[in-house]
């Protein structure tokens, strides 16, 4: 039995090559190049809820096309670049904060800015280029996708140095990391030391000085 009867054969094509949920425009237009003008095929496509737009030249499968789960954290590395997923999001991903996070936060060495999108909202910060590679993995998140994000130690550093600033006294920030964030002293204690001197190294802030103090402690 054929699986694709039925099926609109541009949108077969794609569920047969395309190696993720997420797709790019170029990607598309080249298995859409045998039609005569794929640019109509392709908004023929999106109209149907074959694919959606989740930003210019950027797509998924529709709810009833899909073939598997899309990643939000792929498609943030797609959306807007150079970045990685970290702060909020990449902190629930390592589940050093209790709190349910509906927003993808990442960071960028290029202007801040938000994508307001149908699956949700993407937004970046500016971190310095200095700061922004250590701690920083290509993560494998199915057979298939894979994507930017920070480690455990990075997004929490992310996290204090873009949203909190700096830290006036090493009991200012105990405060902030414990009863604000309510982040485990367990989760910290696990932390990679040498990792968080390299970061703290490439880009000296308050912050990460007092989690280096920390760690030593625990």
């Amino acid at each position: 039995m054929n699986m694709f009867l039925g099926l609109d054969p541009g949108l077969a094509l794609l569920r047969q090559r395309a190696p993720s949920e997420e797709l790019d425009y170029g990607f598309v237009m080249d298995c859409l190049k045998s039609y005569k003008n794929p640019r109509v095929k392709l908004h023929h496509l999106l109209k149907i809820g074959g694919l959606i737009r989740v930003k210019k030249g950027i797509y998924i499968f529709g709810t009833h096309f899909a073939r598997g789960s899309y990643s939000v954290e792929v498609l943030a590395n797609m959306i807007y670049g150079p970045s990685y997923v970290s702060l909020e999001w990449a902190c629930q991903y390592h589940r050093l904060i209790p709190e349910r996070v509906t927003v993808i936060t990442s960071v960028t060495t290029q202007r801040r800015k938000q994508f307001q999108t149908p699956i949700g909202l993407f937004t970046y910060d500016h971190l310095a280029l200095d700061a922004y590679s250590n701690g920083v993995k290509l993560a494998t998140l199915s057979e298939s996708q894979h994507a930017l994000i920070a480690c455990k130690e990075k997004a929490l550093i992310d996290l204090l140095v873009v949203r909190r600033g700096a830290f006036s006294s090493y009991k200012h920030f105990k405060e902030t990391l414990f009863e604000d964030l309510r982040v485990e002293e367990e989760d910290v204690a696990s932390f990679n030391l040498e990792l968080l001197q390299a970061i703290y190294t490439a880009r000296p802030h308050s912050a990460t000085m007092y989690l280096i103090q920390l760690k030593e402690k625990l």
